[in-house]
């Protein structure tokens, strides 16, 4: 891609974006310099609006989400200095939420040396992978990374209702209770409340939008769900309500799949070539 003419500019934030657990040294891009120095801006960022838990005790030091975890671990191998002391070392660590991320949480968990690991997910427990009651759309099944089979805790059908403080406001606990599915809604079983001991608890519940910082700072319309509101056919498609800008992947249709980022983007960049243009040879 740089043979080609690309220039990749990387550790800038556009916007007033959130630098999250990143590197605090990135530089700030003002986006309305990208608007009068480029004929065609497009937000293809991810995500990263990260879903949270407003439930008491969400303040307590040791309740984290899982990217401002995560990515410490990848500055530490890097040999990157002055990485935020966040270790899972000899503490009981509750992670809630049952994806990729979680799992990730818990291999990493393991890595740093913790005294236990138990994973938490709203959701009933998949059915036996042999069988595929939702044929023929995506099957719901019991899957377990290889950061489960070096040592976690799972459990299903679990919600949270508050974390627990001890000294000096630490989290010391996780109240939950279980839930019985009925008709594809939760209810509360009456009587099922427990406690589970933590130290550092990890929220892994997926991600609901992008940052609302960087299309506030665009100016973009959003849709209803917080991403930028773009159509994906006929005239103007990907093109945000800001002229010459436009948007794709996650960033336009929220948390999915990289194939779904690969088609957009592909699509996007004709309809920039064709507003450019005026006309397109890519394939759409």
């Amino acid at each position: 891609m740089v043979a080609e003419g690309v220039e990749f500019r990387v550790n800038h934030v556009v916007g007033p974006a959130p630098l999250g657990a990143g590197n605090a040294a990135a530089q700030t891009v003002d986006p309305s310099r990208l608007l009068e120095d480029f004929d065609a801006v497009v937000l293809a960022g991810g995500a990263e609006q990260p879903r949270d838990l407003p439930v008491p005790g969400r303040e307590l030091d040791g309740v984290h989400l899982a990217m401002d975890f995560l990515p410490l671990q990848n500055r530490r191998v890097a040999g990157d200095g002055g990485v935020p002391e966040l270790w899972a070392k000899d503490k009981r660590v509750v992670v809630i939420g049952g994806g990729d991320t979680g799992s990730d949480c818990v291999g990493t968990s393991n890595r740093h040396g913790a005294r236990s690991v138990t994973q938490l997910e709203l959701l009933p427990m998949p059915p036996d992978p042999e069988r595929n009651p939702a044929w023929p759309y995506w099957p719901t099944r019991l899957r377990t990374s290889s950061s489960h089979e070096e040592g976690c805790e799972r459990d299903w059908s679990i919600a949270t209702k508050a974390f627990v403080g001890g000294k000096e406001d630490r989290v010391t606990a996780v109240k939950v209770v279980r839930l019985e599915w009925k008709s594809g809604k939760p209810a509360e079983v009456p009587g099922s409340e427990f406690t589970l001991p933590a130290d550092l608890v990890l929220l892994a519940m997926g991600f609901v939008s992008p940052w609302a910082s960087v299309l506030e700072s665009f100016g973009v319309e959003r849709d209803a769900r917080g991403n930028a509101k773009a159509a994906t056919d006929g005239a103007g498609s990907y093109a945000t309500s800001v002229p010459k800008v436009f948007a794709a992947g996650d960033m336009r249709r929220g948390q999915s799949l990289v194939v779904w980022a690969i088609r957009e983007g592909r699509q996007c960049a004709r309809a920039v070539d064709e507003f450019l243009t005026g006309t397109s040879d890519l394939p759409r």
